[in-house]
């Protein structure tokens, strides 16, 4: 019914128009009244409207719905945009796709400098190494997507690539931003695919979703050449992401025997990582600072008791202990048993193996720790030694 009424008003105003214009245009004189060209140009303009009018009606009401469905399974874009931007472009689904990409990056670079504090960590791991980064988003709506999921996933395999030129730090080598942004990237990815930078994939992901994006951290951590790497992901929506990471690298003095063991304790103190959250390895490990500031203020906790030097002293050196058995992991309370400390499970595991085993390194990453007190560094928040 409106096809039909639309279509009846424009062959009148074709009509009127092939009728009464053109004896306008011949019994007037552009000298003798100004406003002939302006008279021409409106209904001009009229006429427009209505081809214009028409055009929504070209296409049914369920064609229409069925382009915006499949524009909305394209992009993720919020349905409002979705069926504007077919409107704009005549309901021409390809055109349409381009300019909500278009929109999507202009968006995303004014929404680059908003805090995003949420996010997930990715995990990937080979023979040789294991990759672990931090992609991070404004909300826990845009970590749970399939396309931020795949991206994150997508990142970690890269980080896989870079080789490291310096020397080690606490067993691992950090993979900023910078290393990976100018790398070539194929999500394959239903709605995301082609080859881009990794710069531009996070970009227009982060177009898609609405929201910053970013690329916060990596790590990789390569494996000892006689052990393994273990790693645990805590609060994991699907294998290799997760909220709290854990990694760990186990070096046996002869290779790989007794595998299975090995793998089983290697996966329990990889969990115990994440639940304990040692700072440093051993004692010998920790920071002359740190334990400089610690011994401080026990100390003045210790003398507000009014006891004797000798006393105090003595105080100091017992919450020291208690200290270390809380930051070190060689001291920490196996959180499996409790009732031995992770340096009797090394020993424990060393004599069923048959051959010494130690504990190399470790990480412990957790999605947007020290983002709210400090943004700029990246790394002091991580938790690792050697």
């Amino acid at each position: 019914m409106a096809f039909s009424a639309a279509a009846k008003r424009l062959s009148i105003t074709t009509k009127h128009l092939s009728t009464i214009a053109p004896r306008r245009y011949h019994s007037l004189s552009p000298f003798k009244s100004p406003s002939f060209a302006q008279s021409q140009r409106s209904e001009s303009n009229s006429l427009l409207s209505h081809f214009t009018f028409l055009r929504g009606f070209s296409v049914s009401a369920s064609d229409q719905m069925n382009l915006i469905k499949q524009l909305r399974e394209r992009t993720s874009a919020p349905i409002k945009d979705v069926k504007a931007a077919l409107v704009d472009s005549d309901w021409n689904i390809e055109e349409a796709q381009k300019e909500l990409r278009k929109k999507g990056k202009v968006l995303a670079s004014k929404k680059s400098s908003r805090t995003a504090a949420e996010g997930l960590l990715a995990l990937a791991q080979n023979d040789s190494k294991a990759a672990l980064i931090e992609l991070n988003c404004e909300t826990d709506f845009v970590a749970r997507n399939e396309i931020f999921q795949h991206l994150a996933l997508s990142l970690a395999k890269k980080a896989l690539l870079v080789e490291n030129t310096s020397p080690l730090i606490s067993g691992s080598f950090q993979v900023g931003p910078g290393s990976l942004e100018e790398m070539t990237l194929n999500l394959e990815h239903p709605k995301i695919n082609g080859e881009t930078s990794v710069h531009n994939a996070i970009t227009e992901v982060a177009a898609m979703m609405g929201e910053n994006v970013k690329l916060r951290r990596g790590y990789v951590m390569p494996a000892p050449s006689q052990g393994i790497i273990s790693t645990y992901l805590h609060t994991s929506p699907q294998p290799g992401l997760g909220r709290i990471a854990g990694v760990l690298s186990l070096e046996v003095d002869e290779g790989k025997t007794q595998v299975d063991a090995i793998q089983r304790v290697g996966s329990e103190l990889a969990m115990h990582v994440v639940a304990a959250k040692p700072l440093f390895l051993t004692k010998e490990l920790v920071s002359s600072d740190a334990l400089e500031n610690e011994r401080e203020v026990l100390k003045s906790q210790a003398e507000a008791s009014g006891k004797s030097q000798m006393a105090i002293e003595k105080m100091v050196e017992g919450r020291l202990r208690k200290y270390f058995e809380e930051v070190v992991l060689m001291e920490q309370k196996f959180i499996v048993n409790d009732t031995m400390n992770v340096k009797t499970v090394l020993d424990n595991l060393s004599k069923e193996v048959g051959s010494p085993v130690r504990v190399v390194s470790f990480l412990r990453m957790e999605v947007g720790e020290g983002i709210a007190r400090q943004e700029t560094d990246s790394s002091e928040p991580v938790a690792q030694a050697a």
